[in-house]
Parts: structure tokens; C-alpha cells; sequence
């Protein structure tokens, strides 16, 4: 079941999933959380922060498991998502870091490494919350458009529009890394629930596509329609479309 939450702006979206998050948090203080990097769930960990300084949640007995990692970046590196994790969250609350987990970028061994990372998952005993954006191709993760939905962890390697889309973090484009590793999609429908946001005109369209059209590989977030709770937190310019289209189906 999907549901669709409006909010005026990003801000409002990220307060709205924090919300969620904390709600979940302390009534469960062992969870297990699925997290996710990039633009979409910057302003959720920003007020999931401040909620932590107002003594509203703890994050003490929780447990991380982060979606990706890029191939070839050290943790320190301040374009890796371990640095991005500890820069916007990890830093500002009280989770034991010996409790946070990510892809190591620097394994060569893709294999061993995919395989270590489905054996952490599994010993977590399932993900209680899982965070979610949406590539502008509606990759969920770095599950790109493919031929067949992935199962565990694997080695992906990078569209170009991901990679171009990415390049805005980085000085350049071809300082993008061009691989990662990634959960699977299996793992992610695993989640007991699971949160989408999106932000910005330039998700509108693949945000409806996602949500109302054909559910398909080729835009590996259709799946999230299978899912058996979905909350989506969006501004008005990413449900612009579905405003058109479906505005019966969104919560105000």
C-alpha cells in the first residue's frame, strides 16, 4: 500500500519523514534503519538532528544499514557516503558508529564483498524503516534500469545519465566513479516499511511513472507498488505531474 504525502517544499517533506522515522525509533530503540544518501533525504536527517539536541529521539540502541556505496572511494573521501553519512547524520546524534554499516568502496574483490554484505544484512534480522530517493531513471539505490529486478547485493556499474546527474557533486564529471556496490531490490522490499522522497520538478515525471505506470525493471522503482507499506514524502514540484494526473491519491 503506497501512500502519498504533500508538502509545500523539501523542507516540509524532510520534516515530515523524520517525523516517521523518530516515531518509529522510539517506539522500537533497537531498530534497524535502511538509510540512503544524496539531495532527497538531506533535510530529514537535518531535522532528525535537531530532534535529537531537543531530547525528542535517541538513536543509542539503533542500528544502520546504508543502501551503497561508490567503488574506489576511500570513507574519508568527502564524496564517499560514509563521509556524507557522518557529515549530515551519524556526527549530530548518538548512534554508536560500531553500529552503522556501509559497502566497503575499496574492496577489490566485488564478490566477496557483495556476499559479506548480504550475510551483515541478514544478521540484522530485518530493516524496521527503509529510506528512499528516486534517480531521475528511477533508480531506488543504485539499482539502474535493467532487464530483471536484482535480489542481494551486487557490483553495479553506472548509467550515464546517473553518472552525469551525479557529476554536480563532484569537480568534474569524469571524477564520477562509474561503479558501486548496491543492496539488491529484494533486500530493500524486505523493509517492514518503507520511505520515498522526492524533491524538485525534475522527479515529477519519473515519480508518476514510478507510481501509476507499468511496473517494470526498466524503472526499477515501479517495484515499491508490490511493496506492503509505502509512504512517499514530496514537494509540490516532484507530484506536479501526479497532481495532474492522480491528485485523488495524494494526503494533504
Amino acid at each position: 500500500m503506497i501512500k502519498i504525502y504533500y508538502s509545500k517544499n523539501k523542507e516540509e517533506a524532510g520534516m515530515k519523514a523524520a517525523r516517521c522515522v523518530a516515531e518509529i525509533v522510539n517506539r522500537k530503540k533497537n531498530a534497524v534503519l535502511g538509510l540512503a544518501t544524496g539531495s532527497s533525504p538531506e533535510d530529514m536527517y537535518l531535522e532528525l538532528a535537531a530532534m535529537y539536541q531537543r531530547g525528542e529521539v535517541s538513536f543509542r540502541d539503533v542500528r544502520s544499514i546504508n543502501l551503497d556505496e561508490y567503488i574506489g572511494l576511500d570513507k574519508n573521501h568527502d564524496q564517499s557516503y560514509a563521509y556524507f553519512m557522518r557529515h549530515h547524520l551519524f556526527d549530530k546524534v548518538d548512534i554508536d558508529i560500531k553500529n552503522t554499516y556501509l559497502p566497503n568502496g575499496l574492496e577489490a574483490d566485488y564478490e566477496y564483498e557483495c556476499r559479506r554484505y548480504d550475510e551483515l544484512f541478514n544478521s540484522l534480522g530485518g530493516v524496521d524503516v527503509q529510506v528512499l530517493g528516486i534517480g531521475l531513471n528511477g533508480h531506488i539505490g543504485f539499482n539502474e534500469p535493467s532487464d530483471s529486478f536484482t535480489v542481494g547485493t551486487s557490483a553495479v556499474r553506472l548509467t550515464d545519465s546517473t553518472i552525469k546527474a551525479n557529476s554536480r557533486f563532484f569537480e568534474s564529471e569524469t571524477d564520477v566513479p562509474t561503479m558501486a556496490f548496491s543492496m539488491g531490490i529484494g533486500q530493500i522490499m524486505e523493509a517492514k516499511k518503507i520511505i520515498l522522497l522526492a524533491n524538485g520538478e525534475a522527479k515529477a515525471e519519473i515519480l508518476e511513472r514510478a507510481l501509476f505506470g507499468p511496473v517494470t525493471p526498466k524503472v526499477p522503482a515501479s517495484i515499491l507498488r508490490f511493496a506492503k507499506d509505502v509512504e512517499v514524502y514530496a514537494d509540490e514540484k516532484a507530484l506536479s505531474v501526479i497532481l495532474e494526473k492522480h491528485s485523488e491519491n495524494v494526503i494533504r
